[in-house]
């Protein structure tokens, strides 16, 4: 199936369009993109050079991808956007290439929603199924695993990860590490307990959650020294996948991770909302 190109966009000859690529009236497409098949880019937005995008991408009105980095040491290096497929980019989101003091690139998985004035800055690696809401920002080198949820006006700190299935809550302030299964929200955010209602509807067993609600409690609930609970939820729960993620993902954090809130037990029953795969 052929391209179709609106007359009045401006597409470099450099670019390579894969089959049924659709772009809009006046969207512009600059040198060194590469976008596949099936892709709509729709009109008034832009694609910047350096970008490389899947098939059946949707990119909406003046959402604008590739655009370089706001970091005050980029001197015009080649660094990269690359985008997976099946995503879908909302109006005025945008995207920026990564810095050759980060990882040379920021790139986004496959099947993630990028709602309305979404910012994803330099260096950031988004993985599979991931959500961000209206307005939410992440500033550099931020992790996100998959089937996470970023609610509407947060901001994400520079270096943080956010572990899969995690859901952030709206208008929330993220400067330390998010594990993955867990509920955080507030200005200073705290965690809420697990997200059980995202991980009910994702298909993980009773038995599963029910392992990461106990984890969670010796982990961040009880008085145990943290490595000493860490080392307790690894002999007693180790046979759980999910149980031994959660535990590499403390060990491994260095800026920290989000304490949890000073309310006790360990909610995210009914705290999860719409927390995954809004159907």
């Amino acid at each position: 199936m052929a391209s179709r190109i609106d007359p009045t966009a401006m597409v470099h000859p450099g670019a390579r369009l894969g089959e049924g690529v659709v772009i809009g009236p006046h969207c512009i497409i600059e040198d060194n993109v590469s976008i596949g098949d099936g892709t709509v880019i729709e009109a008034f937005a832009q694609v910047k050079s350096f970008t490389r995008m899947g098939a059946n991408n949707h990119v909406h009105s003046y959402a604008m991808i590739g655009g370089i980095p706001q970091h005050l040491g980029f001197k015009g290096e080649e660094t990269w956007v690359e985008i997976g497929d099946s995503n879908i980019i909302r109006e005025f989101a945008t995207v920026h290439r990564g810095t050759v003091q980060g990882f040379g690139k920021t790139a986004l998985g496959s099947r993630c929603m990028l709602m309305a004035y979404v910012h994803v800055a330099h260096d950031c690696l988004l993985g599979d199924n991931v959500i961000m809401a209206n307005a939410a920002s992440l500033a550099g080198h931020v992790t996100i695993g998959d089937f996470a949820v970023v609610s509407g006006m947060s901001g994400v700190h520079q270096f943080v990860r956010i572990g899969e299935y995690a859901f952030l809550g709206a208008m929330g302030g993220f400067g330390q590490d998010v594990p993955p299964f867990t509920i955080a929200t507030g200005v200073r955010a705290k965690l809420h307990g697990l997200n059980t209602i995202g991980l009910r509807r994702k298909g993980f067993d009773r038995e599963t959650i029910s392992a990461l609600k106990k984890a969670y409690q010796m982990i961040f609930r009880s008085e145990m020294i943290r490595d000493e609970a860490l080392a307790e939820v690894e002999a007693g729960l180790g046979q759980f996948a999910p149980v031994m993620r959660l535990v590499e993902f403390v060990k491994t954090s260095s800026r920290g991770v989000t304490p949890a809130s000073n309310i006790n037990g360990t909610g995210g029953n009914g705290d999860s909302g719409g927390a995954l795969g809004e159907d």
